[in-house]
């Protein structure tokens, strides 16, 4: 078959494939441009998943009637003053979009600029133009998209339920909302009550409103702010604390030059900010907004524009990982696990409210005969005999401690130790409520910091053994544990081989005390095999460091005295993150004295 130059309708059919996807592409396009425009409100209406149509409104600067006919042209843009693709401010800059939607659906624009005495209109039917014609529309421009891939009906057995292309645009318009907050978003249609999102101010405050909107009030009650600046590239945005989790990434939304894009790197970055917070099943809840020097980033690698490249990748990537690590450690004990309302939903009340007119003497319980007098201290209905019942033994733990705490100790963060429950939790008091601790988890973080701090100064102390223990395990396992010596030398533990099937341990990092030498290092080969060589040596460390922290910690089941309860509470306070465990956990939870009062049903 000889080659040929193929027809303006099929090329254009052809980009349609690349940049009309599905319904929520057309959306992302059209509303791009309404930006683009300089719009300050933008109302967006979908019928049948946006299949069958499709409404754009803005209130943007328009266009002239010569521009109207440019715009659905391919390759005709207003957004490039030169042909410089390094230098691009705007969301936009193909000028593919109008001619792609309208070789594949009935387009139809109505706009109108300042400069007109009224506003005019186009319609694409299939790839054919129609003539302009004058219209009526006070200002901006309104986009119509009906029967989408009517041109290209294989197209429509790729689509989804209605439903399901209805929830992909709502996606689509939440992004482009929390990219401009500035802007009024208004979103409506058949499958979905109509919502809107009001411009908000300028500034981190207005920001952070416009994310709280559309993310939900668990995001803005946890939203810690993020900022980190550094040769000319300024990352800014909001990270939700460590508890407030997902079980996906779908909850991370990042953005470039106000542009939503899926970056890998950047989704590497946040996922290493938390490895120290989250278990390895949940995934942060972030939004966090790039920006720097067009030149600086190349948004002409991926049809869609979801994807970009930059320049100097290493300085993003540790910039964001710096400013998120700074954001979490400065407000280290925020936790949702840790607050008042978190504890109170796990109680349930221990009894049913009786009715107003409820009569005690009509009750089965009542007493069949005369109360008992009780006049003197040793009145019958309390004499030892029937007190029996309600001996339950010693109490399980040491509650040797002052009658009343310190009166410093109840000002400190953590308050003073009162008791301890099941040899596991401590029980503290403080000013305006109580505090009850995970002695292990707690203890787990204190152990984790000292082991990075200690690596990052001067290496970890380490102890040598005076009999080298010798742990067996399967020969694979030892291979495992061989190749990574050097790693887990670098934290003070010694290992070699000792025949098959066998390490010697010869030295143990100062910081665990007497450990349980084979029971670490099978943790350790366990964590070893989940492993990609990929992953960065510093998050290898890491995995090395939490898990040697978790086998040095106090165990939960360990009674302690009360002044190691209250040194492990002053330690608590002087940490960082100490708020959640290496796994994620809470290290703790606060219940105001006001919350204890709403149990008892005094407020």
């Amino acid at each position: 078959m000889p080659v040929r130059q193929l027809p303006e309708q099929v090329v254009n059919r052809i980009a349609a494939g690349e940049v009309v996807e599905r319904p929520a592409s057309v959306v992302k396009e059209l509303v791009e441009n309404a930006i683009d425009a300089g719009a300050s409100r933008i109302d967006v209406f979908t019928d049948g998943g946006g299949r069958r149509r499709i409404g754009i409104t803005d209130d943007g600067g328009g266009m002239t009637a010569m521009d109207l006919s440019l715009a659905v042209e391919r390759h005709a843009t207003s957004k490039l003053d030169d042909e410089d693709l390094l230098q691009i401010c705007t969301l936009g800059f193909r000028g593919e979009a109008l001619p792609s939607i309208g070789s594949v659906a009935r387009l139809s624009i109505t706009t109108r600029h300042a400069s007109e005495p009224h506003a005019w209109a186009l319609s694409v039917e299939g790839g054919d133009k129609s003539e302009i014609m004058p219209a009526a529309l006070a200002h901006g421009t309104r986009v119509e998209v009906n029967d989408l891939f009517y041109a290209t009906p294989a197209r429509l057995k790729f689509l989804k339920t209605d439903r399901t292309e209805a929830e992909a645009i709502r996606e689509v318009v939440r992004r482009l909302a929390m990219a401009r907050p500035d802007i009024a978003f208004t979103l409506a249609g058949e499958e979905r009550a109509p919502v809107t999102w009001a411009a908000a101010l300028p500034g981190a405050a207005g920001r952070l409103t416009r994310l709280g909107d559309i993310l939900g009030a668990d995001f803005r009650s946890h939203a810690i702010e993020i900022h980190a600046e550094r040769d000319a590239v300024v990352i800014a945005g909001y990270a939700a604390a460590p508890a407030l989790t997902k079980a996906n990434a779908l909850g991370q939304y990042l953005f470039v030059n106000g542009r939503p894009v899926r970056d890998k790197l950047i989704l590497g970055a946040v996922r290493a900010a938390y490895s120290d917070y989250l278990p390895r099943d949940r995934h942060p809840v972030v939004a966090l907004f790039v920006t720097l020097d067009p030149r600086e980033v190349d948004a002409n690698v991926h049809p869609a524009k979801t994807e970009v490249r930059f320049r100097n990748a290493g300085l993003v990537r540790a910039l964001i990982v710096h400013g998120l690590k700074e954001g979490l450690a400065r407000e280290g004990r925020r936790t949702a696990a840790n607050s008042g309302e978190s504890a109170l939903s796990s109680f349930r009340p221990a009894f049913t409210p009786r009715p107003a007119s409820w009569d005690w003497r009509q009750s089965p319980s009542a007493p069949a005969g005369p109360l008992p007098s009780f006049e003197g201290s040793t009145a019958p209905a309390f004499a030892e005999r029937a007190q029996a019942a309600f001996d339950v033994g010693a109490p399980s733990a040491d509650v040797r401690i002052e009658a009343q705490p310190v009166s410093d100790l109840v000002d400190r963060p953590l308050g003073a130790a009162r008791t301890q429950l099941h040899e596991t939790y401590i029980v503290s008091q403080t000013r305006d409520g109580l505090i009850i601790v995970d002695q292990h988890a707690a203890h787990e973080r204190i152990v984790y910091e000292r082991l990075k701090a200690s690596l990052a100064a001067n290496g970890v102390q380490r102890q040598i053994l005076l009999i080298p223990e010798i742990v067996e395990m399967d020969e694979a396992t030892v291979e495992r544990l061989l190749e990574r010596s050097e790693e887990l030398g670098s934290f003070g533990l010694a290992i070699e081989s000792f025949g098959p099937g066998a390490v010697a341990v010869r030295e143990t990092p100062s910081l665990l005390g007497k450990t349980n030498a084979g029971g670490l290092l099978r943790d350790l080969s366990e964590h070893m095999a989940e492993w990609d060589e990929a992953l960065p040596l510093e998050r290898r460390l890491m995995h090395v460091a939490a898990t040697m922290a978790c086998h040095g910690s106090v165990r939960a089941g360990r009674r302690l005295r009360p002044e190691e309860m209250n040194a492990l509470l002053r330690e608590m306070e002087e940490t960082p993150n100490s708020g959640q465990c290496n796994h994620g956990r809470p290290t703790y939870v606060e219940l105001k004295l006001a919350d204890v009062e709403k149990l008892f049903g005094r407020r």
